[in-house]
C-alpha cells in the first residue's frame, strides 16, 4: 500500500532533529495517518515534507526500526509494523546501565568492513601485541585526548572492557592493602571484582560531590587502606560529579597516606564541570580506566587502562594470564568506529538524550533536584533499605526491573536506596511509562513505601 502521508510538521519538543522527526512519524502512525503494513514515503520525500536532510531521515527511520515501529525491506521501502503504543515493551528494564542504541546498522556495517580489512593484516593473530597494536593504542589515545585526558600510547593497554580493567587494578593493589575505600554505595561490578579477589570495602561518608576528604583522611589513617575507588563523573549508583577542588583535596589525602586512586571514567562524556581527571592531576598516583560501553556501544567490550608507569609491566603479566589481551577484532571494530567519527555523534546524541530524560524524570518523580541536572544516565532515589526492597519487588511484579538495592551497597545506611537507569529503555515512551508506574507504587496507600 502506498503512503497516504502528505504533510509532516516536526514535533515541537526538545531533542536532536532526527529524534523529533521520529516522534513526528510515530505520532502520524498512532493517529492513523499511516496504517499497519503501509509503506512510508521515500527518504527523499520525507526529507522534502519535513524540510530536513536525507541523513536526518535515515537516522529517524533507524530509530523507529530499533523501537519496532517500522521495518525496512530491501528494494521495496520502509513499512509500518505497529503503533508506538503497541510497540511498548512488556518488561521495562531500568536495572542495566546501558545507553540506548545510537550506532546505526549502516554505520556498524561500514565499520565492520573497515575492521575486517585491517584486522587480517595483524601479525601472529595479535598474540605478540598483548596491549593492542601500536596503531590501535594511538587511535584510543586520540579519542581520549579530545575531551578527557592526554595519554601516551606506550603507557596504556587495551583490555576486555572496563570490568577487566577494574579487576586488574584491584589485583595489582591488593598486596598493599586488602581494603578499598569509596562512597557507601558503588558499582556492582567493582563489588564483584573485590569479592573475587578477597578484598573488602571501606565506606566513606559523602555529600553531593562524593567522598568527604576529612572522612576519607580519618578512614585511611585508622584502617591502613591504600586503595581508593572513584567514579568521579556520574558516580554509580549515586549520580554525583566531583569538581576540581574536591579532586585536589582527595588527591592530597591519597598522597598523605601513600594511597592510589583507581579512576573509573566510563561516564566521562556526561561531565558538566569539565574538571581535569585525577590522572591528569597526578599521573603517578592514578590507575585510569574507561571503555566505549557507555559512550558508544556495549557490544564491543573495548576498554583501556593507564596505570602508573612503573606498574604497567606487572599489569600486562596479569593480563596475559587472564586473556592474552583484548580480542583484535573487537579492538579493530572500535578503532574503525572512532576513526569514522561515530563516537562524536554518539556522545552528542547521548548527552542530549540524557538531559531530556533527566528533566522528564525530575518532573515525573517530583524530585526537587539531582546532582547532575545537565543529564545523567542514572538517578538515585534515597530511601530506607526495607522500602527499597519493597519497591523493587513490587516493580518487578509489574514488569519494571530496577537495580536490587543490595547490589550496590557496601554497608552504609546513608547510601540506601534504588538506582534507576533512565537511559536503558530504547525509547522515552517506555521510560516515562515505567517511571509513572513507579510513582503510583510509591504513592499507593494500600502498601505504603516509606
Amino acid at each position: 500500500m502506498a503512503s497516504t502521508l502528505h504533510t509532516l510538521k516536526l514535533a515541537d519538543v526538545e531533542g536532536p532533529l532526527h529524534e523529533r522527526l521520529a516522534q513526528t512519524i510515530a505520532t502520524a502512525i498512532e493517529d492513523g495517518q499511516l496504517g499497519r503494513d503501509e509503506r512510508l514515503p521515500t527518504h527523499r520525500e520525507l526529507s522534502r515534507l519535513a524540510s530536513v536532510s536525507i541523513g536526518t531521515v535515515t537516522k529517524a527511520i533507524d530509530l523507529l526500526s530499533v523501537r519496532g515501529i517500522v521495518r525496512g525491506e530491501v528494494g521495496r521501502g520502509t513499512f509500518v509494523m505497529k503503533s508506538p503504543s503497541s510497540a511498548r515493551a512488556d518488561i521495562v528494564d531500568l536495572s542495566l546501565n546501558i545507553p540506548p542504541p545510537v550506532v546505526t546498522e549502516s554505520t556498524m556495517s561500514a565499520a565492520s568492513a573497515r575492521a575486517a580489512r585491517s584486522v587480517l593484516g595483524i601479525l601472529s593473530g595479535g598474540l605478540y601485541d598483548l596491549r593492542g597494536t601500536r596503531v590501535q593504542r594511538e587511535i584510543f589515545t586520540r579519542w581520549l585526548a579530545e575531551n578527557r585526558v592526554s595519554l601516551d600510547p606506550d603507557e596504556i593497554t587495551l583490555c576486555v572492557g572496563a570490568q577487566q580493567a577494574i579487576y586488574l587494578c584491584f589485583g595489582d593493589l591488593k598486596a598493599r592493602s586488602n581494603l578499598i575505600a569509596c562512597e557507601g554505595a558503588t558499582f556492582s561490578g567493582a563489588i564483584a571484582a573485590a569479592a573475587n579477589l578477597g578484598m573488602e570495602w571501606l565506606p566513606v561518608d559523602h555529600d553531593e560531590e562524593g567522598m568527604l576528604p576529612d572522612n576519607l583522611d580519618h578512614a585511611l589513617a585508622k584502617s591502613g587502606c591504600k586503595t581508593i575507588y572513584a567514579v568521579p563523573v556520574c558516580q554509580n549508583p549515586l549520580g554525583l560529579e566531583v569538581g576540581l577542588e574536591r579532586r585536589q583535596d582527595i588527591l592530597k589525602v591519597a598522597e598523605k597516606h601513600d594511597a592510589y586512586i583507581v579512576e573509573d571514567d566510563i561516564y566521562g562524556i556526561y561531565a558538566a564541570k569539565k574538571s581535569p581527571t585525577y590522572k591528569a592531576l597526578a599521573p603517578s598516583r592514578v590507575y585510569y580506566l574507561t571503555s566505549l560501553s557507555k559512550c558508544l556501544t556495549p557490544l564491543l567490550r573495548a576498554g583501556l587502562l593507564a596505570p602508573p608507569a612503573d606498574r604497567l609491566g606487572s599489569l600486562c603479566s596479569a593480563l596475559r594470564a587472564q586473556a592474552f589481551g583484548a580480542a583484535p577484532v573487537a579492538s579493530e571494530l572500535a578503532c574503525a568506529l572512532i576513526e569514522m567519527g561515530a563516537h562524536r555523534q554518539a556522545a552528542d546524541d547521548l548527552t542530549k538524550e540524557a538531559k531530556i530524560r533527566t528533566r522528564m524524570a525530575l518532573e515525573i518523580l517530583r524530585l526537587p533536584s539531582v546532582p547532575m541536572p545537565a543529564g545523567s544516565p542514572h538517578l538515585w532515589l534515597p530511601m530506607k533499605a526495607m522500602a527499597a526492597e519493597k519497591l523493587a519487588r513490587r516493580a518487578g511484579e509489574q514488569g519494571i526491573r530496577i537495580t536490587p538495592p543490595d547490589a550496590c551497597s557496601i554497608g552504609s545506611a546513608k547510601s540506601s536506596g534504588v538506582r534507576l537507569s533512565i537511559m536503558a529503555p530504547p525509547n522515552r515512551y517506555d521510560m516515562e511509562d515505567a517511571l509513572r508506574r513507579l510513582v503510583r507504587l510509591m504513592d499507593d496507600p494500600e502498601e505504603v513505601v516509606v
